[in-house]
């Protein structure tokens, strides 16, 4: 017997909640859901890129920083500007590792995650 009210359920009141990113995360062997290893590797692949995002961005403003506490000594000045360069570079590296990756999944198996979100098919 159900004594809540049909006004007081769950699904009237609230309404449901589905999960707007449904290949990624949630229940192994769940259908269009990846798990295991290649999640695993996967959720470890984007962290390394974010850690490295967050840590080229530090760096920029460290050697800008660098750059305008350098009061013109020459030396301090190429050492702040060849920092900031590097920072630049590890950037354009990251995004264009994704950007390559997309290019290539795109243009041979016609799909741009293919190779950002693998499948590997095995016995079940």
């Amino acid at each position: 017997m159900n004594f809540i009210p049909k006004v007081f359920a769950q699904d009237s009141l609230f309404g449901t909640v589905t999960n707007p990113l449904p290949k990624y995360g949630g229940i192994a062997g769940a259908p269009g859901q990846t798990g295991g290893l290649i999640l695993l590797f996967s959720n470890i692949l984007r962290l390394v890129f974010i850690l490295a995002g967050i840590y080229a961005f530090l760096n920029l403003i460290i050697a800008g920083y660098q750059y305008m506490s350098a009061g013109g000594d020459s030396k301090a000045l190429s050492a702040a500007w060849a920092r900031i360069w590097q920072s630049l570079l590890g950037l354009v590296i990251i995004v264009g590792s994704f950007a390559l990756a997309a290019l290539f999944g795109y243009i041979i198996f016609g799909d741009a995650t293919y190779i950002l979100n693998p499948q590997i098919y095995g016995p079940k």
